[in-house]
């Protein structure tokens, strides 16, 4: 979807679906903690795995880690057209370059027997601070410009660190997968389950589902996670219903099937997903992705909250949306206390209903 798309507020606001909302990296460290040691026999896997170094990006100019054993991590989903078969699933036509689809600040507390995820709406203007990229040269700070354009601009770095300037919240890891790992991933556990309450059609995206059932294979499943002008307003915060929907969907499949029983099944399904994984240095290997999966193994992804960062219709674009305050700087707050969430943070005045 090109930024250059644009759609009205929504008259009469609806309640969104709540429920697990995890991306593919999060899933993907979920099925290494429940596969457990099995992992060993597939050292071919690690170098599937790309690595990015985040630190070395950012340098010393960061906000302080957490004072407890608490995790963040910055998860995306990015629209990447690099090889053929992610620009075959782009959808309509060439589009340069990559941005982050879907954007999920994931925070687990001290313990790590439970987790929330606050996911970022692509549509959020925000302040890109100065960032170097790849080649070395500087990219100077910029205000009012959509959160999912950071990535193609800068790169992952500075996606990491703008997240890290408008929360104050340290970015312990980063976890991206492109479009053809999820579609390889929803291939290989032979398709997922949804329950459509109204038609969706939407020329973009290509989706056109009638109400119903209906089992969609791995490039349906895609079309219906970035599917935004056939529900709500049209927006990017009415399709956050729909990722809702359907990532417990997908999850309810994968526990479904017995992968500790079927190492093949097991294989393919991580073998799809580290294929189209990029992570920080510190997770670029099976072995510390194994390591980082067992240390979650407290916390139930069917518990795991899901809060959409609080924001308000921009007065200057009511097309774009920005930060609610003071809803999100109380969350931002409690993340970086490893506190508890008020539910007044929750709150978001745009609904994308």
């Amino acid at each position: 979807m090109s930024d250059e798309s644009r759609s009205g507020r929504a008259p009469k606001p609806r309640k969104r679906r709540r429920g697990l909302k995890i991306t593919l990296g999060v899933l993907l460290v979920l099925l290494l903690a429940g596969g457990g040691a099995a992992y060993w026999m597939y050292q071919d896997l690690d170098g599937n795995i790309k690595g990015v170094d985040i630190d070395k990006a950012l340098g010393e100019d960061r906000p302080e880690k957490l004072p407890t054993t608490g995790q963040n991590l910055l998860v995306l989903g990015s629209d990447s057209r690099a090889g053929a078969e992610n620009q075959e699933l782009g959808g309509g036509g060439a589009v340069s370059g990559a941005r982050s689809d879907t954007a999920l600040v994931v925070h687990i507390p001290e313990g790590r027997t439970e987790a929330v995820a606050v996911s970022i709406p692509r549509d959020t203007l925000v302040t890109r601070p100065e960032c170097t990229k790849s080649d070395g040269s500087t990219m100077a700070s910029a205000e009012r410009v959509m959160f999912n354009s950071v990535y193609s601009q800068v790169g992952p770095a500075c996606v990491v660190k703008t997240v890290e300037k408008m929360s104050g919240v340290r970015i312990d890891h980063y976890l991206e997968i492109n479009f053809a790992g999820f579609k390889d991933l929803v291939d290989a556990i032979g398709g997922v389950t949804v329950k459509v309450d109204e038609p969706i059609k939407d020329n973009a995206s290509g989706l056109d589902l009638t109400s119903g059932t209906h089992k969609l294979d791995g490039t349906q499943s895609l079309a219906y996670v970035r599917t935004r002008h056939g529900v709500g307003d049209g927006s990017d915060l009415g399709r956050i219903g729909l990722q809702q929907q359907f990532l417990l969907a997908l999850l309810t499949e994968i526990k479904s099937q017995d992968l500790l029983g079927s190492p093949t099944t097991t294989y393919k399904i991580a073998n799809s997903a580290t294929k189209s994984l990029t992570t920080d240095e510190g997770l670029a290997s099976l072995t510390s992705l194994s390591e980082f999966a067992r240390s979650m193994n407290g916390v139930d992804p069917s518990s795991m909250e899901t809060i959409m960062l609080p924001v308000a219709y921009d007065k200057q674009d009511p097309n774009r949306v920005v930060a609610a305050e003071p809803q999100a700087g109380t969350l931002w707050k409690a993340i970086r206390s490893d506190g508890t969430i008020p539910e007044s943070a929750k709150k978001s005045p745009a609904t994308g209903g």
